[in-house]
């Protein structure tokens, strides 16, 4: 056996955590069948002495290990090992040292103080400063608002963008830690940075009130440079009085509108020791922000790839259009030589019509929209990017009189890892899970957003449809941590919660209650502990969560929750809400988020009454919306038969047993007499195919998800799709818009067939059930406890399936077959006695690589 993949708080090498009792995990290894971890050791060092041994500990936890010595010191470097003993009490090695590095802590910024200045146009702000000495260690620590480029002595201090993360700055403010050790040179040396907007400082009027927010303020900076020097000498520059301050080149930067940067006032060299600023004026200090300042504990947003355009087109004399053959979020890097002075304008969209790149937002006040403005110094060649504002797109129009524009397209969202891979031989369902996958980094700019075009907003709907089918393909671990952070800064005293987060104050009374979306809460906690089983999670917002509940609970009338959103954009209601009444879909989502509280109640021994809250809500639900001679559920108000109206009852086990078949028979039949077509919102949409494939359907789900015509994901991709739509229809406004492209869960659950149990994959299934249309899939998940793999291929009847499980994790692989006497496994001797039920022959086995082959597929 062997421990490997050392992480500290799911990072390598984190630094700057300001987690008091940090958690350490890793993976074991092992050659061979069944093994399993028994116990392990952890040592923490610091730089000088042994700080920590948890000894001998008897257990199979590989995660979630708190820190349990001493106090942590701040500003501090710690190195750490495992070792883990197997069945037979075997002991490892000690697995390659790995460290994780403390951030202020409760030391806080000392003397540092809130800088920033009025200047037309983004501040610049510097400050000279001299080394003595070698230099053993330098960390800058650093928050500026909205967004800061920081640097030194010419140099960029990090390759993230857009930084620091976004969130309620009245309740929250982060900063970053930068290891800027190689920067700094003896002698002479400034520090330095330019200040964008964000959603800290938004001047554009919008729907959302952004720039109205409580915390709206012009940009500033705080700032502690730690020096350490060899001799054990330490020296300080922090962000104070003795700054100076200018306007800069960055004219104008909105999130919504883009940027105008004009080059002739570009200052060479103004991030150098040696720049003489005389001329600059002293910066002011500023109010702090009133959030608490806290480390930047997920990742940051980058630039992850540059494209060049597949076409470049002029659709008339001096303005062309570059397409970069995908949708997606980021910018234009542009290179250009042009005499000083000439405005290079370009436009971003998703979509061109006569010969324009469109780009309008009703939302946003003003004509001007996802386009930045370049104004040429007159140089050779000059190459520029925006910083401090990212578009959502495919087209740029360029205008400005050149002869061929040079653009590239720049990537850009949060640096989260990917952890999934998926194969078929069925073409659309690799398009489908490449699809969804692009639209979800697409939205993932430190906060879930629903469209990185129109809002950039962080709609809980959204991520509460996405958030499996999220974390089945990237590791959120982190990011969903910050927004669950997010959330509950977001709480009203009287624990309601937004339609978006974070927020304002808009959406609580906007497009709310609306059930259906705030119920993310209890949902992505659950999503949470069953990929990394995360109880520490859990603990920190029960507190929060059950006020929210309270307050869900407290308004339902007649057994029934209020919800004004409901299945939003089905088919043929591009206004938004489903014609049903709302209620239904709001009353199974709070029994669901009760049910599951009641499960987190459970596992930290809190007491509570959430099952009884969630049986009445059955019954309420039940007693309003069924129809049991019919075994169908419908409403005053529809129009005709309603599928999400029955999938979602059906999916989260509110149908009592009598009726439930004959409820799943009547939407497969709505779904065949519709052509095999859906008419579902973003509600439905994710529960849709797996129902149909639960009670027996997966040949009719299979054609839904392979449908070509109106409505349908084929719809789209014959439309040259490349991403997830809002809507069904072919004037879709948004098309980068994840929350009905969940059918993904379906692919990777029920054709690939791997499904999580929960507790940080402890147990998984392995059951493809819906096989049609398709001659392999496999699938290849990178877990918390390591790589778990599904694989299997058909020829005729013959079914081949192997499955990967790691150390860990315990399988249940279900194997079709008409009689388990059909069914082989290799090694056969390790892999027990199966057994047989519902068409499937199921063996229970531990780690280890395992074939199965059966005949009567």
């Amino acid at each position: 056996m062997h421990a490997g993949s050392l992480k500290v708080e799911y990072a390598v090498r984190p630094l700057g955590t300001d987690i008091d009792r940090p958690r350490f995990s890793w993976i074991a290894t092992a050659p061979g069948y069944g093994a399993v971890q028994t116990a392990y050791q952890v040592r923490v060092r610091s730089e000088r002495a042994e700080v920590w041994d948890s000894g001998k500990v008897e257990s199979a936890a590989c995660f979630g290990i708190e820190y349990d010595g001493p106090a942590l010191t701040p500003r501090t470097r710690y190195h750490w090992t495992v070792r883990v003993w197997d069945g037979s009490d075997r002991e490892t090695e000690w697995a390659a040292e790995e460290w994780f590095e403390t951030g202020l802590l409760d030391e806080g910024f000392a003397s540092a103080e809130w800088i920033g200045g009025e200047t037309s146009s983004a501040p610049l702000l510097r400050r000279a400063f001299s080394v003595d000495g070698t230099v053993r260690s330098a960390r800058l620590y650093a928050s500026g608002l909205g967004y800061a480029d920081l640097r030194i002595n010419g140099q960029p201090v990090t390759d993230a963008v857009l930084d620091p993360g976004f969130t309620d700055y009245g309740r929250t403010v982060l900063y970053v830690t930068h290891d800027v050790t190689e920067m700094l040179q003896t002698g002479d040396n400034a520090v330095g940075a330019e200040l964008g907007r964000g959603f800290f400082g938004m001047n554009t009027p919008n729907v959302w009130r952004w720039h109205q927010a409580p915390w709206t303020a012009e940009p500033r900076l705080i700032a502690r440079l730690v020096i350490t020097y060899d001799d054990g000498r330490t020296a300080e520059v922090v962000s104070d009085s003795s700054w100076r301050i200018t306007g800069g080149p960055t004219v104008s930067d909105s999130l919504y509108t883009g940027e105008t940067y004009d080059a002739r006032l570009a200052l060479p060299g103004w991030d150098t020791a040696g720049f003489d600023d005389s001329a600059w004026a002293a910066v002011s200090v500023v109010e702090a922000p009133s959030g608490q300042l806290r480390a930047q504990e997920h990742e940051p947003i980058r630039v992850i790839e540059t494209v060049a355009p597949v076409a470049v087109d002029e659709v008339r004399p001096g303005v062309w259009i570059a397409d970069f053959g995908r949708t997606t979020a980021g910018w234009a890097r542009l290179r250009v030589t042009a005499p000083a002075g000439t405005t290079i304008s370009l436009t971003y969209g998703e979509t061109v019509a006569d010969g324009n790149v469109i780009a309008v937002n009703g939302h946003v006040e003003g004509d001007r929209i996802q386009r930045d403005d370049y104004i040429a110094a007159g140089n050779e060649v000059e190459e520029w990017e925006p910083r401090f504002s990212y578009k959502g797109f495919r087209y740029v129009e360029i205008s400005g009189g050149l002869d061929r524009p040079d653009v590239q397209l720049r990537v850009v969202h949060s640096d989260v890892r990917s952890v999934t891979g998926f194969e078929s031989t069925e073409p659309a369902y690799e398009q489908l899970e490449q699809a969804m996958r692009r639209t979800v980094l697409s939205n993932l700019h430190g906060i879930p957003t629903d469209t990185p075009f129109y809002e950039k907003n962080g709609w809980t709907g959204d991520a509460q449809v996405g958030a499996p089918t999220m974390l089945a393909t990237l590791d959120l671990a982190r990011f969903f941590t910050k927004w669950l952070g997010d959330i509950r800064d977001s709480q009203a005293g009287s624990g309601q919660l937004p339609v978006i987060i974070p927020t304002n104050g808009w959406g609580f009374t906007e497009l709310s209650p609306a059930t259906e979306w705030p119920t993310v809460y209890p949902i992505l906690l659950h999503e949470l502990h069953r990929a990394y089983g995360d109880e520490r999670l859990l603990r920190d917002h029960w507190d929060s969560l059950t006020r929210y509940l309270a307050w869900e609970l407290d308004r339902v009338s007649d057994g029934l929750s209020v919800s004004v959103l409901g299945d939003w954009l089905p088919p043929g209601y591009s206004d938004g809400p489903a014609p049903e009444d709302r209620r239904l879909t709001g009353t199974a989502y709070l029994y669901r988020a009760v049910l599951v509280a009641a499960e987190i109640g459970d596992l930290l021994g809190k007491a509570h009454d959430y099952r009884k809250a969630a049986a009445e809500l059955a019954d309420g639900l039940n007693q309003a919306f069924l129809d049991r001679e019919a075994a169908v559920y419908r409403s005053a108000d529809d129009p005709d038969y309603r599928q999400t109206s029955n999938a979602v009852p059906l999916a989260f086990g509110i149908v009592p047993e009598e009726p439930a078949v004959r409820v799943a028979a009547n939407l497969a039949a709505d779904v065949e007499a519709r052509g095999f077509h859906l008419n579902t919102g973003c509600l439905g949409v994710g529960v849709l195919l797996p129902v149909l494939t639960a009670y027996g359907y997966g040949d009719t789900a299979t054609k839904v998800a392979l449908q070509r015509s109106y409505p349908s994901w084929g719809y789209w991709f014959d439309l040259g799709a490349d991403t997830m739509w809002e809507m069904w229809e072919a004037d879709s406004r948004s098309r980068n818009h994840y929350f009905q492209g969940t059918v993904v869960q379906w692919i990777l659950e029920n054709v690939a067939g791997l499904r999580n149990l929960g507790a940080g994959w402890e147990r998984i299934v392995v059951r493809p059930d819906a096989r049609g249309e398709t001659g392999s899939a496999s699938v290849r998940t990178s877990t918390i406890r390591g790589e778990v793999a599904v694989m299997w291929r058909r020829k005729s009847r013959v079914f081949a399936l192997e499955v990967h499980v790691p150390v860990g994790m315990t399988a249940s692989v279900h194997v079709p077959s008409e009689a388990a006497s059909d069914v082989s496994a290799v090694p056969q001797s390790l892999a027990g006695e199966a057994t047989y039920e519902d068409g499937y022959t199921i063996y229970t086995v531990g780690a280890g690589i395992w074939n199965f082959t059966s005949r009567t597929a």
